[in-house]
């Protein structure tokens, strides 16, 4: 197989993994954005139970349903905690996925230039051979012409 076809053949395979790495890194943002809008959820219906307790604080809560309102602001702290963790282990992700994209697509450049580093010798050979065929024809034809 000539080394152009093999380069070419390396070029798709490249491309096709930046294609993938490109794709992993969108599913890698939008499984960011989709923890963000989980803990911003969380951190709202939190604000919300609050002014809720608060409210019925005002209409005399009683002590056991007091207990019982601090003990499930514990687990929606919690839970926006790991949310929290959730979002940051996203944005890691996400990071790692990018930078493994972006050296991929610098891979491929690589590639590619390489193909035209030889597309461009194939073309001037071509054109030298071209050249060389003008210039024997041109010389035939005044040697015939005398």
């Amino acid at each position: 197989m000539p080394v152009s076809k093999q380069l070419q053949m390396v070029a798709d395979w490249e491309r096709r993994k930046e294609q993938k790495m490109a794709t992993d890194y969108q599913l890698a943002q939008q499984n960011v954005v989709d923890n963000q809008n989980k803990l911003t959820g969380l951190e709202q219906y939190r604000v919300n139970y609050l002014k809720e307790g608060i409210r019925k604080g005002q209409l005399g809560l009683a002590a056991k349903n007091y207990g019982q309102h601090q003990s499930f602001v514990g687990k929606i702290d919690a839970a926006c905690e790991q949310q929290t963790k959730q979002v940051s282990n996203a944005l890691v992700v996400a990071e790692q996925r990018k930078t493994q994209w972006l050296a991929q697509q610098r891979k491929r450049k690589a590639v590619e230039m390489l193909l035209d580093k030889q597309a461009l010798k194939i073309q001037q050979k071509q054109d030298r051979a071209e050249q060389q065929m003008l210039d024997e024809l041109a010389l035939q034809k005044f040697l015939r012409s005398k």
